[in-house]
């Protein structure tokens, strides 16, 4: 990667690259493909129509939309004109887009599909927009058609808005990114041509990404790690295939056979969850159960980046370990996992199966790579060391501070929050971790996540989560105890298993509710709490479970766009089964 400066160095990379497949999309049953001159076609056709309605640099634009080459040929076109670009959630409500568009003060929006157009156009009276934009070719007199606004001019230099975007500086204002928030407050982070630039350079090194390879991007590209992967995939020159939908991406893992797989933790923990759940029963889960005991006895040379030799591992491979990694394509050679802790057990488990995932840190704030594992320095459940241009040191009550160029400029509009982010120019990641003797970073929890029961004893629940989320029959995990006597946990089952399992052991039930609240599912999952609590200290251990009969999801408001645990929603939403539970007297919870 040449020294980049500003995003529109990204750009001209696509170009310099010329690339016949620079993004490639599904069309129904098949891909079609755009070239790097379809690329600067499209966008530049994009930044002109934007110049001639009076758009110019420092204005802000909003693209509301699941992953597609339009979201990148919107982004780059604001970008060409030096406009700041406001990526919102696809998944956010009405009144949610509406605080976005009014904080930012948008003149503009991109957006997806019909859908999206009719939550825009519900609150648009309360904002400022002056243009809909729509991506989806479907005619609607509502909105601008972006297929015409991409097509209005055929292939052609535009030296005038290539000098506008050469212009630009790396101090300059590039995007304003609302955090999803884990407390529900949202944030616009600001982030500088500099700052994302930078952090593509500190990563870029860490892995040999162009290697006869593809990408697929599925991760949200409102979320930074998105666009940061994205950022690098275009800069080093390889093919990038959107997936729009995660329900989509198993067939387009299939077809595509990326050689590069970014993820998040939820999506490896539905791996592991169905790669055991067809483990079954029999001669089928003592074949599993070899081979998963010849992966975890060669762990060691994985870890080191080794493919074991001998003929005991040659055979598990076959039998198993192979037709797991074609769940992914059966070409990744690098695995990555970042927008949460990925765990020590759910690392080592890939780590037996012949999959060593390089685990990763950062924050939107950051731009967004802190930390990362590396082929030549990695260790298993750390996040990595810094990236090369990054200073990470710990305070005294262990808060991971952080400075250096991917440093953010502050949040929009928020001057007091942004001073108390800060301390002595350092910023405050909000997460506690230790710094091992070789600069390994180990994240604990989030500070403000830190469970202090009524004894005093602090509890960090993520780490314990975790463990719990290694057993198939738990989908999510939410731990409870602050300020209470004890801590206890609130499980949602994973249903599709946990059904199956109550079938096979003649557990009759008409509804969820109804299988929660039976004798032997509460046995189940107690049993699954006490071999957890085997491992724990005293004071960490969870006295009771409380099952849900919900799945946790992004669309009811439980989890984050990056999969993240709403804390406060959860407790929120089950703070009558959380009384009950702390109402009880306090033996029956010993």
């Amino acid at each position: 990667m040449r020294d980049l400066k500003t995003l529109i160095d990204v750009f001209d990379d696509i170009e310099r690259h010329g690339l016949p497949n620079a993004m490639s999309f599904r069309a129904g049953s098949h891909w079609e493909a755009l070239s790097a001159k379809d690329v600067y076609q499209r966008v530049m056709n994009t930044a002109r129509a934007m110049q001639g309605w009076g758009f110019s640099k420092g204005d802000r634009v909003a693209i509301l939309s699941e992953n597609r080459p339009e979201w990148a040929i919107s982004d780059f076109a604001c970008m060409m004109l030096g406009i700041v670009d406001v990526p919102i959630y696809g998944t956010l409500l009405p009144d949610q887009i509406a605080y976005a568009l009014n904080d930012s003060d948008c003149r503009a929006i991109f957006l997806s599909n019909r859908e999206q157009l009719e939550k825009v156009l519900s609150v648009k009276e309360r904002t400022k927009l002056e243009k809909i934009i729509l991506m989806d070719q479907a005619q609607d007199s509502r909105a601008i058609s972006m297929m015409n606004l991409m097509l209005a001019a055929p292939y052609a230099k535009h030296p005038d808005l290539e000098a506008i975007g050469h212009s630009i500086q790396p101090e300059d204002l590039a995007t304003i990114i609302y955090t999803s928030g884990t407390t529900g407050n949202s944030k616009g982070v600001m982030l500088t041509h500099g700052n994302v630039t930078s952090n593509l350079t500190g990563t870029e090194k860490s892995f040999q990404w162009k290697h006869a390879g593809n990408y697929v991007s599925f991760l949200p590209l409102c979320h930074i790690t998105a666009r940061h992967v994205d950022y690098v995939m275009f800069a080093e020159g390889v093919p990038i295939s959107y997936c729009g939908s995660f329900d989509l991406l198993s067939q387009v893992l299939q077809e595509v056979r990326p050689t590069n797989f970014v993820s998040v933790p939820r999506v490896y923990e539905k791996i592991r969850q169905e790669t055991e759940r067809r483990s079954g029963t029999g001669i089928k889960k003592k074949v599993f159960d070899w081979a998963m005991r010849t992966g975890r006895a060669q762990r060691e040379q994985i870890l080191r980046g080794e493919v074991p030799s001998s003929l005991s591992w040659k055979l598990a491979d076959k039998i198993l370990f192979s037709k797991i990694k074609a769940g992914i394509g059966g070409r990744a050679q690098n695995c990555i996992s970042g927008g949460a802790p990925l765990g020590y057990d759910l690392a080592a488990w890939f780590a037996d199966v012949g999959i060593r995932i390089f685990e990763g840190y950062g924050l939107t704030e950051t731009s967004p790579v802190i930390s990362i594992n590396t082929r030549f320095h990695y260790r298993i459940g750390s996040v990595g060391r810094p990236v090369s241009n990054v200073e990470c040191r710990t305070a005294e009550d262990g808060e991971l501070l952080v400075r250096g160029p991917s440093v953010f400029q502050g949040y929009w509009h928020m001057p007091e929050e942004t001073e108390k982010a800060f301390v002595d120019g350092w910023f405050r990641t909000g997460d506690i971790a230790r710094i091992d003797e070789d600069g390994f970073i180990f994240i604990t929890d989030r500070k403000k996540d830190l469970i202090k029961t009524s004894g005093g004893k602090f509890i960090a629940p993520q780490p314990i989560e975790g463990q719990l989320k290694t057993n198939v029959l738990v989908a999510h995990a939410a731990i409870i105890g602050d300020k209470r006597r004890f801590a206890c946990v609130i499980i949602a089952p994973n249903f599709p298993l946990l059904e199956d399992w109550a079938r096979e052991n003649g557990v009759v039930f008409q509804s969820r509710q109804q299988l929660i609240d039976t004798p032997q599912v509460r046995a189940l999952y107690e049993g699954i709490l006490s071999k957890v609590n085997e491992k724990l200290a005293r004071f960490e251990q969870l006295k009771r479970v409380i099952l849900v009969p919900d799945e946790f999801a992004v669309a009811t408001g439980e989890l984050t766009p990056s999969l993240k645990l709403k804390r406060r929603v959860i407790e929120a939403k089950y703070a009558h089964l959380i009384d009950a539970v702390y109402a009880a007297p306090e033996h029956a919870a010993d």
